[in-house]
């Protein structure tokens, strides 16, 4: 299974949905309300997948996982952030101690 290529497919099926029709297409009514809005639904599934992971119960935390990937892409989408740049980021970071790259990190 080629994981790479089904977020590539799913990148590009957002960004053709973006700014199509909100009636038929949920990526479309989404984003006609706005980034606030869509950051507002990752923010909603982040904590859903949270509550699964506390849950035990793995096919939810599956579940609650791919509603918080796909909503991730959207807003990406929404603000012309390609997804390879995010995975660019992590692999930028890849060999990198969390402690290590969080202490790198510019403080504001």
């Amino acid at each position: 299974m080629d994981h790479a290529a089904i977020l590539s497919r799913l990148e590009a099926t957002i960004a053709e949905r973006l700014t199509g029709d909100p009636a038929s297409s949920y990526v479309a009514k989404l984003n006609a309300r706005g980034v606030g809005k869509i950051a507002q639904k990752v923010g909603e599934e982040a904590v859903e997948t949270v509550i699964a992971a506390l849950s035990g119960n793995d096919a939810e935390l599956v579940g609650e996982a791919a509603d918080l990937l796909f909503h991730l892409i959207v807003l990406l989408a929404a603000k012309g952030v390609p997804l390879a740049d995010v995975l660019a980021e992590l692999q930028r970071r890849e060999g990198t101690s969390g402690i290590a790259e969080k202490a790198a990190r510019p403080t504001t």
